[in-house]
């Protein structure tokens, strides 16, 4: 058993990764910016910090004996992605320094040519540098795209070939990458672990195969049993591919952003050094497309790409704020059970939708991807069940008492202030309150310009959840 910091917790990856090293018997820390833990374990310790911020990090545990650096901010659109990501990575150097940690695996992108790198790709590069310049040892993982139920790379395929019978698709969809099986990168993860063989080593990590971008795509539909065609145009920019991909696909632009610059460059597998050092046999891509929809199916996402905590105007605590706050509060009595009331609260959103208005929650989210925001196509993990963290189109859920009726959610769309949305089930009566704190004038003014929607929406929802209408 092995004491190990996972920074990067609440990720895709981070997640995964904790609940293999628990199955191993290790204890964990992990780092999160939120008072929160999703783990059910008296073995995962929760660590409160921020890298950005170190004045407000708690200091590592002394005898921490390994740490994953998981930590990226693909979720925005900075300006100075590489100094960011620099700054982050030499504030973790600097916290690590004072234990007695023996290595540092990090996780990044593969490089063919560091001459022609993305934003992104460029920013993991400068993330090894730091890491390669510091005195604990490192292992560097470089990664292709991660096929798993979840991952942004998996969405967005499944997205385009699901809804695109036609794809005009721009001229990146002939570079080419090396698909790789989550369920195979946690390997990797895990089984690298305090070997001193890998101390200051960087390998690639791919599949067995290389592909084209087409061919992902094509051998999706044909996995799939969709007939699907692909036309490449020249004018489709990567910029104007972002927003293409936000509008076809769940993932946020800023990741389709990072993404599609990435995809312009090729990513094989051409340092095959870990296959000595760890000799292992990758599952084909189709056999993680496979597990992939076996967990879709089972409804056993274990993560996803949104679910990395971002606490960045989200509120410390779990009460929604009395003062400087506007307020629709609608109190309908119960023509359901309590239990038939709780699950109908507690599948809202996703496919199941917002009870009213359907259309205008479409409407807003659309507006709100266009703006650079998360939008509604987050959807949720679950179609009955919500965890506190858990994203809930573009909700976070921040308090899910089933037991005594309580939900409270924190807004992540793009608004002038910030909004809760809660549910209390108090006896006979269904109690929902929409909460706004207004940000400025403008943020009065957006509340009161869509009050008249608000009012209609919010007391149809009400009456619908409580009435446990279809």
């Amino acid at each position: 058993m092995a004491k190990i910091l996972v920074t990067g917790a609440s990720g895709f990856i981070g997640k995964r990764l904790i609940v293999k090293l628990l199955e191993q018997g290790d204890e964990i820390y992990a780092l999160s910016r939120g008072k929160r833990s999703e783990f059910n374990s008296d073995k995962v310790h929760l660590i409160l910090g921020d890298l950005n911020d170190p004045s407000h990090m708690e200091e590592f545990p002394q005898d921490i004996e390994a740490a994953y650096y998981l930590v990226h901010s693909m979720g925005h659109i900075v300006e100075n992605l590489e100094e960011v990501e620099k700054s982050s990575c030499k504030n973790f150097l600097r916290a690590l320094s004072k234990t007695n940690c023996k290595q540092v695996i990090y996780l990044g992108g593969i490089i063919e040519d560091e001459a022609q790198l993305s934003v992104h790709l460029r920013s993991r590069l400068s993330v090894e540098k730091v890491l390669k310049e510091g005195a604990i040892p490192y292992t560097i993982l470089r990664a292709s795209i991660i096929i798993g139920s979840g991952s942004a790379s998996f969405e967005i395929i499944r997205d385009l070939v699901e809804k695109l019978p036609v794809m005009v698709a721009p001229k990146w969809v002939e570079s080419y990458c090396q698909p790789i099986a989550v369920r195979d990168v946690l390997f990797y993860l895990t089984h690298l672990l305090l070997k001193k063989e890998s101390y200051r080593q960087t390998y690639d990590l791919g599949g067995p195969e290389a592909m084209t971008f087409r061919e992902v795509l094509l051998r999706y539909a044909k996995f799939r049993h969709l007939k699907r065609f692909i036309i490449n145009v020249p004018v489709l920019t990567p910029k104007l591919s972002s927003y293409w991909l936000v509008f076809i696909t769940s993932v946020r632009f800023s990741i389709c952003k990072h993404l599609v610059e990435s995809m312009k460059l090729n990513t094989r597998k051409l340092n095959l050094a870990i296959d000595e050092v760890l000799p292992h046999t990758c599952m084909s891509y189709e056999k993680g497309l496979e597990l992939a929809f076996q967990r879709i199916a089972q409804n056993e996402i274990v993560s996803t790409w949104m679910d990395a905590w971002d606490c960045k105007g989200s509120p410390e605590g779990l009460e929604v704020p009395l003062e400087g706050c506007l307020k629709d509060i609608r109190e309908v009595s119960l023509e359901g059970s309590f239990k038939e009331v709780i699950e109908r609260i507690w599948s809202i959103g996703g496919k199941k939708g917002w009870y009213s208005m359907n259309w205008a929650w479409k409407l807003r989210g659309l507006f709100d991807q266009f703006i650079g925001g998360r939008g509604l196509n987050r959807g949720r993990r679950h179609p009955t069940e919500i965890a506190v963290g858990d994203s809930l189109d573009f909700w976070r859920v921040l308090v899910a008492d089933k037991k005594n009726g309580h939900l409270i959610l924190f807004a992540q769309m793009k608004l002038p202030g910030e909004a809760w949305l809660e549910f209390k089930v108090n006896g006979t009566t269904l109690i929902q309150i929409a909460t706004f704190r207004p940000r400025g004038i403008w943020g009065r003014v957006y509340w009161y310009c869509l009050y008249p929607f608000h009012w209609i929406i919010f007391t149809n929802m009400a009456r619908s959840i409580a009435s446990c209408k279809k």
